[in-house]
């Protein structure tokens, strides 16, 4: 422990920030899985709607293997079901049991990485960044499409919503976790390269909220100092069945950033001065300059 805790102070601490994208959420996996094949540490992690399922498996000690295998096996039907009620046509209540009925803790408190989850107040419009208390309730708030899934009430009364209307790249949130360098996973950067119109509501409403995402996104991935775009265009974001493919293409996105990301990881080698280049410096340095000498600076 002492020795990781040596090299952390000597680096800076990573955080990822993962995506919204509903299916295509998948290829977050893709990326977490080239990340540790080349043993780039990740110290924090966020996650908005698709991401934070991602996020929340991965910070509570599941290994990219078990993300994916759950991954294979999702389905519509075990995100949501047909309630009556005028705020929504279905409850995701389904999203909030099958997430937590797979992790290994349930508790932020007790995840093994810090982890953030970004939801929207349905009123105000402002972020809720959720980093306490229960893990799958926060993941159903971010994943709660408005227009379709009712809106999840938290303990404050609150009526949460879908991450990605406020914050669908989440690189603030996981900046303020504490993270000095973010790498950022845009599964949406294409948009929509599939032929012909959406083929059901939902895909309609997806659709439309990546319209208005985009614009978002620009400023969000301005936060970044990594960006990771899988080439998911030609995906529906309903087609859950399609997990491998998705998989690979996070994979192909990630592996060309690894060089990247260990050379900001790099500590900054400073070849060591002689002694007349030391006198030198010296010598250049401004004698009537009182603020460099004073004691109150």
């Amino acid at each position: 422990m002492a020795r990781d805790d040596a090299q952390l102070s000597q680096r800076p601490r990573v955080g990822l920030a993962l995506s919204g994208g509903v299916a295509r959420g998948f290829a977050h996996i893709g990326v977490l899985r080239v990340l540790e094949e080349n043993h780039i540490p990740i110290d924090y992690i966020a996650g908005t709607s698709a991401g934070s399922i991602v996020a929340a498996g991965y910070a509570a000690g599941m290994s990219v293997d078990e993300v994916a295998s759950v991954s294979r096996v999702m389905r519509w039907k075990d995100v949501g079901r047909v309630t009556l009620s005028r705020l929504g046509v279905q409850s995701n209540a389904r999203l909030e049991e099958f997430v937590r009925a797979r992790l290994p803790v349930k508790r932020f408190e007790e995840l093994r990485l810090p982890l953030a989850v970004v939801a929207t107040d349905l009123k105000t419009g402002s972020a809720v960044i959720m980093t306490e208390g229960d893990v799958a309730f926060a993941v159903r708030a971010s994943c709660a499409l408005p227009g379709w899934y009712v809106p999840v009430t938290d303990d404050h009364g609150r009526q949460l919503v879908d991450g990605g209307l406020v914050a669908n790249i989440p690189t603030a949130a996981v900046r303020g976790l504490g993270a000095d360098l973010v790498i950022a996973v845009d599964v949406n950067s294409e948009g929509a390269k599939f032929i012909g119109p959406p083929q059901s509501v939902i895909g309609v409403i997806l659709q439309s909220m990546m319209v208005i995402q985009r614009t978002a996104a620009i400023h969000q991935l301005h936060d970044a100092d990594v960006v990771i775009m899988p080439k998911t265009g030609h995906i529906r974001w309903d087609e859950m069945q399609r997990a491998d493919d998705l998989i690979r293409l996070g994979e192909q996105a990630a592996r060309p950033c690894v060089e990247r990301i260990k050379h900001l990881l790099e500590p900054i080698k400073e070849t060591p001065l002689k002694w007349y280049q030391r006198r030198r410096r010296q010598q250049q340095q401004p004698l009537d300059d009182k603020r460099r000498v004073s004691p109150l600076r």
